[in-house]
């Protein structure tokens, strides 16, 4: 449900995109298959990216019903697979060449959260299991309630995560514990989601809503430039040495300095 405030953007395939002032809330609206994923679905979400309007700061994730995505709908591995759309099994028969430039668009779905204009919270409830997984992962922030069940079950069915989910899972849990995570297909729940570094922070079912939108209030507190500068600075940080670091910081503070004095471009 949306508040009357709200503006709907588009709904379709299983994806709901509402804007209400700088925040916009990505619904996963098929929760009679607890939200299973299709290319029709990760279409969605490219466009739902494409859609925001500029004065979007914080864009808000949720799975309607008992699970937040239980990964990618099995039809993909059927003969007929989707309607309209080609199997695995025949896009597995197709050139190397074929095959990277169609998982490349799959995974234009979970690309667009981390932009440096935005901040992105994942609010996962229940099952977030593989691509599922892999989307509250493409986020930069998660809230989970406490039944929440993350598991990355790829490598258990012979194949391996290819939705941009290894990246940040290193980046959040290190090495080790990503290999482990994925290798064995297990559970992680939300008391070591939290622990571990998944989670930001994790509640009781009853107040994920309330703690997503006192998150989102947090973050729309400080002024969007510091917050878009801050957010680079980081994303960065990763790759650069100590020393590069340091020069980072003074090339976006002198641009803060400046456009707060009124000197900017």
């Amino acid at each position: 449900m949306t508040s009357l405030d709200s503006v709907l953007v588009f709904d379709k395939d299983g994806v709901r995109l509402t804007v209400e002032d700088a925040v916009a809330t990505v619904n996963l609206t098929n929760p009679a298959k607890r939200n299973a994923q299709s290319p029709a679905l990760w279409r969605a979400l490219t466009e739902a990216g494409r859609s925001l309007p500029g004065s979007v700061r914080v864009v808000v994730l949720r799975g309607e019903g008992q699970s937040f995505s239980a990964g990618l709908d099995r039809q993909a591995f059927t003969p007929e697979g989707f309607d309209g759309e080609p199997s695995f099994l025949d896009l597995a028969r197709g050139s190397d060449e074929d095959l990277d430039a169609v998982i490349a668009e799959y995974q234009e779905a979970f690309t667009w959260w981390r932009r440096s204009d935005l901040v992105s919270i994942a609010a996962v409830q229940g099952h977030a299991i593989g691509a599922g997984f892999q989307l509250a992962l493409a986020c930069d922030l998660r809230v989970v309630a406490d039944d929440v069940q993350f598991a990355m079950r790829e490598t258990s069915l012979g194949l391996v995560p290819d939705l941009t989910g290894t990246h940040p899972l290193v980046g959040l849990v290190g090495y080790a514990r990503a290999l482990e995570i994925c290798a064995t297909g297990r559970f992680v729940h939300a008391q070591e989601a939290e622990r571990i570094g998944l989670a930001n922070i994790a509640v009781p079912a009853d107040e994920l809503d309330g703690a997503v939108r006192d998150l989102s209030a947090a973050l729309l507190s400080a002024p969007r430039d510091a917050v878009i500068e801050t957010k680079a600075l980081l994303q960065g940080a990763v790759g650069r040495s100590y020393e590069d670091q340091r020069v980072a910081e003074r090339a976006a503070q002198a641009r803060r300095l400046r456009d707060l004095a009124g000197l900017g471009d």
